[in-house]
């Protein structure tokens, strides 16, 4: 992201934020999929700068999140896939009405930094160089990981989950640190691997081969609600009505992000 764009983003974010009528600070928890932590880390301090709000954020797999919040954790607002977040709320853990879509995340292909990038353009040429890597990575789908469920249930449907079954190598989640999961990429023990786009953009030692060809693609949407538990929920509603204003939709759809669709 640019220094400019940075600059005109924090300006048009502290803004909104004078719009939102915050009259005392307070402390906000935020339990988050792993996939916003680039985007957050970026975003937040703008928000803490405008509302005085301070915010701390833990990152896990989504799916790790959902249990966390439905088994009672303390936090402000919650951050997973919509069908978790709409869960929790049937489930009396998310305030009713506050559940809010914060970005879609599509899946790539990660390798080696510097190594060659194979083509994955088409369902055809993904095949072929699935079937060509010496060594294919994907987070552990037993974790509840939805880009690891998709790829298992991809691999399947493609065909060829048997013919790579040797060289398949589960990774498991990092919690607060998914950039993580992508250290064998980067020491090179792992060839190729398949995983949220977001993630490996923050992981060191990485780059991006391209994401899946679009008949392929899987887009998971992250949403946002205020927990039930929460004791600052008028700055949590803050905090997601920060985290879906124009401004930050802007910087999100430039750093990667799908659009969310309107609520």
């Amino acid at each position: 992201m640019s220094h400019l764009r940075i600059a005109t983003g924090a300006i048009a974010l502290t803004a909104a934020m004078c719009t939102l009528g915050i009259a005392d600070a307070a402390e906000i928890r935020v339990l988050s999929s792993g996939a916003l932590k680039l985007a957050l880390t970026q975003l937040l301090p703008g928000f803490q700068a405008s509302s005085s709000n301070a915010v701390t954020i833990e990152y896990d797999i989504a799916a790790s999140i959902a249990n966390r919040v439905l088994k009672g954790e303390a936090a402000d607002v919650a951050i997973v896939t919509k069908p978790q977040l709409e869960g929790l709320e049937r489930q009396g853990k998310i305030v009713q009405g506050t559940g809010v879509d914060i970005a879609g995340i599509a899946i790539g292909v990660a390798v080696r930094k510097g190594a060659p990038k194979p083509d994955i353009s088409t369902v055809e040429a993904l095949k072929q160089a699935l079937l060509s890597a010496r060594s294919i990575g994907y987070l552990d789908p037993a974790t509840g990981s939805a880009s690891g469920v998709y790829t298992a249930r991809m691999l399947e449907q493609l065909g060829i989950a048997h013919l790579l079954h040797a060289k398949i190598k589960l990774v498991s989640s990092q919690g607060d640190h998914p950039e993580n999961a992508f250290q064998a990429v980067a020491s090179g023990e792992i060839e190729l691997h398949i995983g949220q786009i977001t993630e490996i953009v923050l992981a060191p030692g990485v780059e991006l081969a391209g994401p899946l060809p679009g008949e392929l693609q899987s887009i998971t949407m992250l949403a946002a609600g205020v927990t039930t538990a929460s004791k600052a929920q008028e700055a949590a509603r803050a905090l997601i009505g920060f985290l879906s204003n124009p401004s930050t939709v802007a910087v999100l759809k430039a750093d990667g992000f799908q659009p969310a669709s309107k609520n």
